[in-house]
């Protein structure tokens, strides 16, 4: 064990000289990395040891799977170290070898296992789980590559691949004695067998699902959970050896690569059919690889499958991993000879789900035809459970309209959503007004039916890592003045309001600000050439591309503000920086064009010299976890500016809070309950209700061709981004003129476009008066305890999973 910095010193120097065999100053950083971590492994692997021996033994634990289809990490060196409770003796140690721990910990690549909030959120999860003693482990898939690393190229998205396992994993363990097979295709045939009928599966083709697990450490208290990964690979006997002896060499590997595409990428284009194939395969194949791998290991344990919910809890986070409920029936049906009404009974109070959207285009569904090649088995089951579900609907006198809408199985169709909804026994939303939206709209007549199993859990963050990991100058300034009760109980953050009025406070405050800004002004210069100026407002909008996400709303406000200093050069206003990143999906157009549209709005006003540098744009490309650390602590402004009612929740509007920005927002998601915590006059609220956005959607009565003939300054803007102002071809951002005229501006960006403009103008007001907005700034911090992930898994332990706390014996 590491215990303090000369034990620490020499065990490191001894790893390294094993895996190099040379000392360690010679070692490039990347080995010094690797062997850092080998170190840092061998005592997680004590702790993982003594919590499973705890599990395996203890009869009355219960354990919750948490299945998701992402688990966005980000990198771990850092956090494991935090969490174990050595990062000072690391630091300090190899600071006296004349290594910097920062520059090890930036030679891992982050893990490509996710793509944005939902995997970010699993892994908080996973986090909070563990730090709270609570027997939680994931289930995900272990993708070859990630979703892809972004480039820009002329102001545009190029994706390429992620290969973030080039250099290994170093946290991963393969365990190939615990594989398993997963079949897809062939056909069913049912035997009668003693009086009932069996079900056969014949002619399939297999994977075999690998698993490869990475320890989760929790804070300081001994316990290690697994995220238990599948990698997909053919069985040794799907090499056909004759093809490639005549030569044929691709068909004799056409299997195998078959089967390996399972794992090779988060999210395929699903565009085409193809891609639709493999994203329905990949759902099925981590849910039944985890589901087999579950049971097994409870078997082990208990000699009855009959008490299953009793000890086990299976979550799945969105629609993705809905096949947990069929794939489980499956196997009580067809593996332990149980009927349909036990196995029902015990799936049924076994699996909980959580919605995480209201797009229909999230909502995900199969054609029937395409599902009943794939799965034939899983679709004979899920039409036994939609025909069932039906009747009991048709007992209720529900109406066949009603029945017809409410259908897993319809108008070729099979529905992800309400397969979720109905095999579950517990069902929530992730903030508040997202709850109700789904109770009182697009869930309503499934809330009608089974009104007790909707509840709401409102996101969080796991805010070790977000303020201690991210930000830890402020961390420890935090520390400093309310002490370190905090890094278990959060909310004793509001412990910070007393010193909001601090002078001393609000200097080192002010400066811990000014170096994060520092080093993000540095990395941009490094990165692209842009001077940024430190003291200028970081207006920072992280996050997926999408038209509901409102990129577009903040590049029109950017284009308004560039014509105004046109008009004026000597306009008195602060200087701003717009700070973008994120990913848009391959395939969506309009998402690909809104980058183009930012980076070009980038070149025309970074380069004009009349302004005065009073605004500059900048596009960060890559958007991953690691960024986020680097721009969130440095940002002034939180853009959340979502059409009110599409955003879930969100969380990174609860990490910009957490590092003390202050939120430009419209009353969606966790915004709502950000602001009945901070008050309005912490906040920047603008823009439509949900109400009213519903109200537009159902009722009609907006048209953006009134406000384009009626404003001048909407008409402005309009025209530039299709008469050449922008220095591009005319034609180049005609997509989006047209999606907000043609196509009547589907997420009110023109409607709110006025109201945020004002919002803005109140920044720049308030701005100028340092000492408020530092009380602004540091009111957001004490409030944010609220929204860490230990709060919200408290909550799900207690309210969903039925999960109690267990206690492991340090070593």
């Amino acid at each position: 064990m590491l215990k303090d910095k000369n034990t620490f010193k020499k065990a490191f120097q001894e790893r390294f000289k094993i895996l190099y065999g040379t000392p360690v100053d010679e070692g490039t950083n990347l080995e010094k990395y690797k062997a850092l971590a080998s170190l840092v492994s061998n005592q997680i692997s004590e702790h993982w040891y003594q919590t499973n021996k705890h599990y395996k033994h203890t009869k009355q634990v219960k354990e919750v799977y948490y299945f998701s289809i992402e688990f966005l990490l980000g990198r771990l060196l850092s956090n494991n170290l935090l969490n174990l409770g050595i990062y000072d003796i690391v630091e300090e140690g190899l600071s006296e070898l004349g290594i910097n721990l920062q520059d090890l910990a930036e030679q891992e690549a982050d893990a490509g296992l996710g793509s944005g909030g939902l995997g970010r959120l699993a892994a908080d999860f996973l986090d909070s789980m563990a730090s709270l003693n609570l027997p939680g482990h994931g289930c995900g898939i272990r993708y070859r590559y990630g979703l892809f690393e972004q480039k820009l190229k002329q102001g545009e998205q190029v994706e390429c691949a992620d290969d973030w396992l080039k250099n290994g994993f170093v946290w991963e363990y393969r365990r190939p004695d615990k594989a398993v097979e997963v079949r897809f295709g062939g056909k069913v045939r049912a035997n009668c067998v003693e009086g009932r009928t069996v079900f056969i599966h014949e002619e399939y083709e297999t994977a075999l699902a690998i698993p490869y697990d990475v320890p989760i450490v929790g804070y300081k208290n001994g316990l290690v959970n697994t995220l238990r990964l599948w990698s997909a690979e053919a069985p040794e006997t799907e090499f056909d050896y004759a093809s490639f002896q005549r030569g044929d060499y691709l068909k004799a590997v056409e299997r195998k690569y078959s089967a390996e595409s399972l794992s090779q990428i988060l999210y395929p284009d699903d565009s085409f059919y193809e891609g639709r194939k493999l994203r329905l395969k990949q759902q099925y194949f981590f849910v039944s690889a985890g589901l087999q791998s579950i049971v097994r290991r409870y078997k082990k344990r208990h000699a009855t499958l009959h008490n299953f919910p009793e000890k086990v809890a299976l979550h799945i986070n969105d629609t993705h991993p809905a096949l947990v409920i069929p794939e489980l029936m499956r196997i009580l049906l067809d593996e332990e000879g149980m009927g349909w009404d036990e196995a029902w009974e015990i799936t049924t109070h076994t699996v909980s789900y959580t919605n995480h959207t209201i797009m229909p285009e999230a909502l995900e569904k199969w054609p029937i035809d395409l599902f009943k090649q794939i799965l034939p088995r899983i679709f004979m089951i899920i039409e036994e459970i939609n025909e069932r579900y039906c009747q009991e609907l048709w007992q209720k006198n529900l109406g066949m309209e009603k029945i017809r809408k409410m259908a897993i199985v319809g108008d070729g169709y099979v529905r992800m959503a309400p397969l979720a909804i109905v095999g579950s026994y517990s069902v929530n939303g992730v903030a508040k007004i997202h709850s109700e939206i789904l109770k009182g709209q697009v869930m309503r007549d499934y809330c009608e039916v089974s009104p007790l199993k909707f509840n709401n859990k409102t996101n969080g963050i796991t805010h070790r890592r977000w303020l201690l990991t991210a930000n830890p100058q402020l961390g420890e300034l935090i520390t400093k003045t309310i002490g370190t009760n905090w890094y278990k109980n959060p909310s004793d953050l509001t412990n910070l309001l007393y010193f909001k009025d601090d002078s001393f406070f609000q200097e080192k405050f002010t400066q811990i600000k000014l170096q994060n800004k520092i080093k993000v002004a540095d990395f941009i210069k490094e990165r692209y050439g842009w001077e940024i100026d430190s003291n200028s407002i970081f207006d920072i909008h992280i996050k997926r591309i999408h038209a509901y996400k409102r990129q577009l709303l903040n590049a029109l406000h950017i284009m308004y503000l560039y014509n105004r200093l046109l008009e004026n050069p000597d306009l008195e206003i602060t200087p701003r920086t717009f700070i973008f990143a994120g990913k848009a999906a391959p395939g969506y157009y309009l998402a690909k064009k809104t980058i183009k549209l930012i980076n070009t709005l980038a070149e025309v006003i970074n380069n004009d010299k009349t302004i005065q540098e009073k605004i500059k744009v900048v596009f960060l490309e890559n958007y991953n976890v690691s960024l986020a650390e680097l721009l969130i602590p440095s940002a002034d402004v939180s853009e959340q500016i979502s059409t009110a009612s599409k955003e879930a929740s969100g969380t990174g509007n609860m990490k910009f809070m957490m590092n003390g920005a202050v939120t430009i927002g419209t009353l969606d998601g966790a915004n709502v309950e950000i602001l009945e915590r901070v008050g309005l006059e912490n906040f920047i609220l603008f823009g439509l209700t949900a109400e009213e956005v519903l109200n537009y959607y159902k009722y009609g009565g907006y048209y953006s061709h009134s406000l384009y003939n009626s404003k001048s300054v909407v008409k402005k803007i309009l025209d530039q981004l299709i008469n050449g102002f922008l220095g591009v071809p005319k034609d180049e951002f005609m997509v989006i003129y047209e999606h907000l005229l043609t196509y009547n501006d589907e997420f009110f960006v023109l409607k709110d476009l006025g109201a945020y403009i004002k919002a803005q103008e109140r920044i720049e007001e308030l701005y100028k008066d340092k000492v408020k907005w530092l009380k602004m700034c540091i009111t957001n911090v004490a409030y944010s305890g609220f929204f860490s992930s230990d709060r919200t898994i408290n909550e799900y332990s207690a309210g969903i999973w039925d999960l109690k706390p267990a206690v492991i014996k340090k070593h």
